[in-house]
């Protein structure tokens, strides 16, 4: 396949679905003879990580082996050769939606250098927010870059560090990044796994036999039965080699500071973070938000998949049943052709349809993960309205979004979240709902860490409904100095 072939979709923000797009997974095997198969299992697990891309890269004590495709796993990684294909006792993979880097072969993961001593391959899930500052520092030093991928920057940073060890070099390189990040490292048939220093972007440990094996989720580790045994700490990288699990640690111990749209919406339900059930989390958001805005209906009904937890939640605290009052397709992809503009309302057709038998005649609340732009939200209002409903409610299971993501998540930009720009009348009337809803940023870590918000030391990156990110946005910081000065010479002149 050419770089070319690029996927015929847009690379941002899907506005048809209004949802975030999903980020990246990774899986990891280390000391298995079927590496290659595990990781393609795992991969399988973290599909709804990521559905641009693919790939698989092993080490067989000689060399490396790499194959990476644009499309899903299943269409490349399932064929009884692929231990032909991809041997070796030591396996990486990557599922990707790219954030960062155009869809095309070259920047699909995971990435490969030689550099002075061996070979690195690295699959990477998150965004470096430093990283076309460090790729502006590491170009006049002579290093040629073969993606536009920020995960590349750490090759390079791999490369060119004055450390003996290649280990110790790729430990030197992650100590000069910033942002989320966990990356799964083959640095010959030496393993590395490494978490970001607040933990921002998950990443699991656990052992199947002998082997040792790390994914974004524990969902991966039991598609291949694997138990889970820890989660890797902020800031640390746990190097595996023959006969050795050490930890490393590259960055000072913070107070971990997990996404929290990974409980909201991106995990899956059957995965477990933080010791925490995803699952449990979401429906115990709808608990709390049913304490906290409570309403008067006949019966809940979520829009799925996503918002089915919480709408049991809701449902069990307030007594209220809860009906599937919307049917999803399951067989619609992003590349289906959208309907003309003027048929613009039938593309929600294509994914959800009204349970007629449920909702006529019914005051019906409907309860979703989040809100961004509302565009699908409305359309489901209409949908219910339609098919009979008296009134309709709607609730949020999260806080408003205001802020945009910097660490992975691509979401529609601050000017077109609805909650940045109107107020909660305003937003009711534009979901045209009987009354509109959000659950407090206090009842969500109330719901998902057991306490209110920690104001000192946050206990989750909640920067998209308070924007206080946990890090530095030094890429971010510096477009918008640039863009100041540049003004400032329009006015002088």
């Amino acid at each position: 396949m050419s770089e070319t072939d690029a996927l015929p979709t847009s690379l941002t923000y899907d506005s048809e679905t209004d949802r975030p797009q999903e980020e990246c997974g990774v899986f990891a095997v280390y000391g298995s003879d079927d590496a290659a198969v595990l990781t393609a299992l795992g991969l399988h697990a973290l599909q709804h990580r990521g559905q641009e891309a693919c790939g698989i890269a092993t080490h067989d004590g000689s060399r490396f082996h790499i194959e990476r495709y644009l499309g899903l796993v299943g269409k490349h990684f399932t064929s009884p050769d692929l231990p032909n294909r991809l041997p070796g006792r030591v396996a990486i993979g990557h599922t990707r939606y790219s954030t960062q880097g155009a869809s095309v072969l070259r920047n699909v993961q995971p990435l490969y250098a030689d550099v002075r001593g061996g070979g690195i391959a690295l699959a990477h899930n998150g965004n470096l927010t430093n990283a076309r500052v460090l790729r502006e520092e590491l170009v006049p030093n002579g290093a040629i870059f073969q993606s536009t991928s920020d995960s590349e920057v750490v090759l390079h940073l791999a490369a060119q560090s004055t450390k003996t060890k290649a280990v110790n070099r790729v430990l030197h390189a992650l100590k000069q990044i910033e942002g989320a990040f966990s990356f799964v490292i083959m640095v010959n048939d030496e393993l590395i796994a490494a978490r970001d220093p607040y933990g921002i972007r998950p990443m699991v440990m656990g052992k199947l036999g002998d082997s040792i094996i790390f994914a974004s989720e524990s969902c991966a580790l039991d598609m291949v039965g694997a138990t889970l045994i820890r989660d890797v700490e902020p800031g640390e990288a746990v190097v595996v080699s023959e006969g050795s699990v050490r930890s490393e640690r590259f960055a000072p111990s913070r107070t971990a500071r997990l996404c929290a749209f990974e409980y909201i919406y991106f995990a899956r339900p059957d995965s477990v973070m933080g010791g925490r059930s995803v699952y449990e989390a979401r429906k115990q958001m709808g608990r709390q938000l049913a304490l906290e805005n409570p309403v008067e209906v006949d019966v809940i009904i979520p829009v799925p998949d996503s918002g089915v937890p919480a709408a049991i939640g809701y449902s069990e605290e307030s007594g209220i049943p809860f009906e599937l009052g919307i049917i999803r397709s399951h067989f619609v992809g992003r590349t289906f052709i959208q309907p003309t503009q003027d048929r613009r309302d039938l593309s929600v057709r294509l994914k959800h349809s009204a349970n007629a038998a449920v909702v006529k005649g019914k005051r019906v609340l409907l309860i979703d993960d989040s809100i961004v732009r509302g565009t699908t939200s409305l359309k489901i209002v209409r949908m219910m309205r339609e098919a009979g409903a008296t009134e309709v409610h709607f609730r949020s299971a999260c806080p408003p979004i205001k802020f945009p993501d910097f660490y992975g998540i691509d979401m529609a930009g601050q000017k077109e979240l609805m909650a940045a720009n109107l107020d909660l009348q305003s937003m009711t009337e534009r979901l045209e709902a009987d009354s509109l809803d959000f659950l407090t940023v206090d009842g969500m870590y109330q719901a998902i860490v057991g306490e209110p918000r920690n104001n000192r030391v946050p206990q989750l990156a909640d920067h998209y409904f308070t924007g206080q990110y946990p890090t530095r946005l030094v890429d971010h910081d510096r477009d918008l100095s640039d863009k100041e000065f540049q003004l400032s010479l329009l006015v002088d002149a």
